[in-house]
């Protein structure tokens, strides 16, 4: 048995990489939507600087945005509690944005242990879906997997 998933798991990593969506359980498409409530502070502008979504700049770019360092985007001055939960391993999945956008205070205060933690984003999108959704959609207009999006 043990052969036959050593065997298995050889063949599934030889095929290549996983496409970014596969880390995503929403819907795309209904994320696009989501993202009009994102689009006063943030922007998503690929690595050639084309914008994918014109929006904000009071808050980071979010292309590449999955499994991206907290607090990593060169240039942006993010709050002190964001690049300390960088620091500390944080590193964007989807259970963590939804965690994040849910309540980012709260969020930083339970990852860092420290309840005075604090997040410069105010904005809370406490809708799980709607979360899983925008995660969804930053993923798919996102590089490949493996692909290095510019910080």
């Amino acid at each position: 048995m043990k052969l036959f998933t050593a065997a298995t798991l050889g063949l599934l990593l030889s095929a290549g990489g996983a496409s970014a969506e596969a880390h995503a359980t929403g819907d795309a498409e209904k994320g696009e939507n989501v993202f009009r409530k994102c689009k006063a502070c943030h922007a998503v502008i690929d690595n050639d600087d084309e914008a994918i979504q014109k929006g904000g700049k009071t808050g980071p770019n979010l292309y590449g945005l999955f499994d991206r360092k907290a607090g990593s985007v060169e240039g942006f001055r993010y709050g002190a509690s964001l690049v300390e939960a960088g620091e500390k391993g944080l590193v964007w999945t989807e259970a963590d944005f939804v965690g994040y956008v849910a309540d980012p205070r709260k969020f930083l205060q339970t990852y860092l242990e420290d309840t005075k933690a604090k997040s410069k984003m105010g904005f809370k999108l406490k809708d799980a879906e709607d979360a899983t959704d925008l995660w969804a959609y930053l993923v798919s207009v996102g590089p490949e997997v493996g692909a290095t999006a510019k910080e």
